[in-house]
Formats: C-alpha cells, structure tokens, sequence
C-alpha cells in the first residue's frame, strides 16, 4: 500500500493539514482528530472531483494509499497542551520549560534534534503506559 504525507500545522486557534503532493487540497479544525477527519474526507473530495473533471490525479491514488500524519512541533505541543503541561513535557523532554513555550507559540522553530527530543520522550512515556496493568 503506498503512502501519501500529510503535514499539519498550527494556525493560531485551528490546525491545517494538507497533502504536498496534492496541490490545492486543504483543510483546517479546531483539534487533532477533526483535522486528520476532515483533510482525509476532503483528498476523497478533491480525487472524486479531479475525475469528474478529467484533471490529472497523482499515480498514487490510482490504488490503494494510506494517509502518514507528520504533525509539526507546534501542532503537537497545542493539540495535547490539556492533557500535558510544558512543565511535564520539560521533565520527559529534557527540554527547558521556556523553550517549550516557545514552540508552542510558534515564536521558534526547534531544531531536527530538539523534535527528535520531544518525539523520544513521548515515546518512552507512550511505552511506559503501556505496559501498565490496572
């Protein structure tokens, strides 16, 4: 099955997704799940469309494809901002608090190594809950 991007970014107040190798086919939502929701529904759109019209369709979605979210730093750190506070994410990340912030807010972009970070400490955290039983 072959894989199609699709990157989501934080806009302010909503997220944006879209698929790169799909011009023009966009979507926003007010959380993580609604976006990943809506930009699938509106690629089936766009695709279903761009056939009806006989405009040309990337090879990839002659078949069958599956959607791979690459979600940005800032998107990440807003869409679970209830659920974990920065100064949670700086005890797993080893990442000052301050500079999570920032991230958050969009006023810095971390560089490859510090999302690799923050990507390794949810993991390990993800692994840890996982192996509880209740």
């Amino acid at each position: 099955m072959e894989k199609v991007i699709v990157e989501i970014y934080f806009t302010g107040k909503n997220f944006c997704a879209y698929a790169p190798i799909l011009t023009g086919c966009v979507s926003t939502a007010s959380t993580l799940k609604g976006i990943k929701a809506n930009i699938k529904e509106a690629i089936e759109f766009h695709i279903e469309t761009s056939k009806e019209f006989n405009d040309p369709i990337p090879e990839i979605f002659r078949g069958n494809y599956e959607l791979v979210f690459v979600v940005s730093t800032e998107a990440l750190l807003n869409a679970y901002s209830n659920i974990f506070t920065k100064a949670a994410l700086s005890r797993i990340t080893g990442i000052n608090e301050r500079q999570l912030w920032h991230y958050a807010s969009g006023m810095r972009k971390p560089r490859p190594a510090q999302r690799k970070r923050i990507e390794e400490g949810l993991h390990r955290l993800g692994d840890e809950l996982i192996n509880i039983n209740v």
